[in-house]
This record gives C-alpha cells, structure tokens and sequence, in this order.
C-alpha cells in the first residue's frame, strides 16, 4: 500500500483520483498539531503541500520511507529542493494549474485598482454617495509593464491587449520573435518602470530576481500627471510589503498602490 499524505487542502478531484488507483492510501491531514504530523509523516511514501507547509531537512528526516513532493501550483521554494535531493526524493510541481486562475486575479486587482473599488466600497458601507471620487481611470490606452513572462505573465498579458492595453515586457529570457507574435514590445526594466502606467510582477525567486523591486527601482516609475499601480502575484521574496507603501512625489500626483496575493521576496523589505 502507498500512503500518500496531504497537509494542506488541494482539489477534491484531484485526491478522488488519487483514491480511485488501486494500492494507494490517501490521508488528509489537515493539522498543525506537530506530533499528529510527525505520526503520518512516519509512513508516508508521498506528500502533498502547498505553499503553506515548509518541506525542511528536519521535516524529511521525519518520514524515512518518502519518496516523491507534490506541489499543486508553479512555486516550489517552500520546499529544501537540495535535502529533498539528498535524500532521493523527486519534487513535482504543476507550472500550469493555475496559471488562467492566477492571471484572472491579477486582473482582477488591476481592475480595483483602476477604478478604485475598495475605497467606493467601503465609503458606500458607510453610508456615502461619492461616485465623483472614484471616478478612476480606464485600463484602454495605458502601458501595463510585465516583469517576468512566464506562463502567467503571458496569459496576463492576452487579457491585457483584450482592454486595448499596451503590453511592455521586462524578461531576458524572451525573443524578439516571440514579441512580434504576441504583440508586446521587450524593454529594459528600467524603460518599463519609466514608461508603464501599471507594473505587475510574476518573476519566479532566484538570484537575479531577489529583491528585484526595491526603493530604488519605485523611485524610477512613471513620473507624470497619472498614477502608477504597482501589484504582484510573484513568488515570496521578490518584493517586500513595507517597502512598496503609498507614496507621492511632488508637484505629480503619481501614486504607488500594491495589491498581493502573497508574501513576496523580490521586492526588498528595508
């Protein structure tokens, strides 16, 4: 019998499939409790997390029979991939599963962002009739920058040129060719922080990316009589909360916003 192990909750279809082969055993352990965990860790062959649970060298030695990571979703860097290694273990991920999913919300945000949704909100439950307030701004005819042009940065991007948006694109990775055929134009980081009304983050975390939006690289956005929108749906630890705080500049109205989805570790957080 194979045990597979679920610590955070994933698509019931998915475990109902899991279920449906002969030999496996699922077990969904949805619990904090450190010794429950360590007691189904013991004899698992598999293990299913999210982004949520640490797969840590100390958290391997706890299941000796482990043989495979399944991680629903693109980023893995919750995950020690260098014990895992050591320790023969394969780690899975799904780079596609979510990417539609993902990219919907980026728009999303966008979107409230623009038209200032949270604040209409949230002045009408108090009461408030203040349309002329949040009036907003259109998505038609404005630059959306996209740092990284993965899987969701690309299905960004469609969604994008669907709201007759201009798509610039900082990735090194992408050619030219490719540019031509999806209707993007390629710049620089610092030309699409300069010239984008809207800056929307999805770099995978690696060295080059670390820290990647920072004080510095907020400071070079749009200057102009608009405003510039900042949000991410990147992987931790390619930007820092505190750093991307409202912010103006004088004589502009040039503002700052962040909306996220998640911890992030490629803006700096000091």
């Amino acid at each position: 019998m194979t045990r597979i192990v679920a610590l955070e909750r994933v698509s019931a279809a998915g475990l109902d499939a899991l279920r449906s082969v002969p030999g496996f055993d699922v077990l969904e352990l949805y619990d904090d409790d450190p010794a429950r965990i360590r007691e189904a860790l013991a004899t698992a062959d598999a293990l299913l997390v999210r982004s949520r649970t640490r797969v840590t060298a100390d958290l391997l030695d706890q299941a000796p029979a482990l043989k495979v990571i399944g991680r629903p979703g693109t980023g893995v860097d919750n995950i020690d991939l260098a014990a895992a290694t050591r320790r023969g273990v394969v780690v899975m991920n799904t780079p596609a599963g979510n990417s539609v999913s993902a990219a919907e919300h980026t728009m999303g945000l966008l979107l409230a962002l623009l038209r200032k949704i949270p604040q209409a909100n949230l002045s009408l439950r108090q009461g408030k009739w203040e349309r002329h307030r949040f009036t907003g701004t259109e998505l038609n005819g404005k630059k959306l920058g996209i740092v990284g042009y993965g899987k969701i940065g690309t299905e960004v991007a469609k969604r994008a040129l669907c709201f007759k948006a201009e798509v610039l694109v900082f990735d090194p990775f992408v050619s030219e060719t490719l540019a031509r055929e999806q209707s993007i134009r390629l710049v620089d980081l610092d030309d699409l922080l300069k010239e984008s009304d809207i800056v929307t983050l999805h770099a995978p975390v690696t060295a080059a990316t670390r820290n990647l939006i920072n004080a510095g690289t907020i400071a070079r956005m749009k200057d102009g009589p608009n405003w510039s929108a900042f949000r991410t749906l990147s992987r931790p630890r390619t930007s820092g909360p505190r750093r991307l705080r409202p912010r103006k500049r004088s004589d502009t109205k040039l503002h700052c916003r962040c909306a996220t989805t998640s911890s992030m570790e490629s803006c700096a957080t000091r």
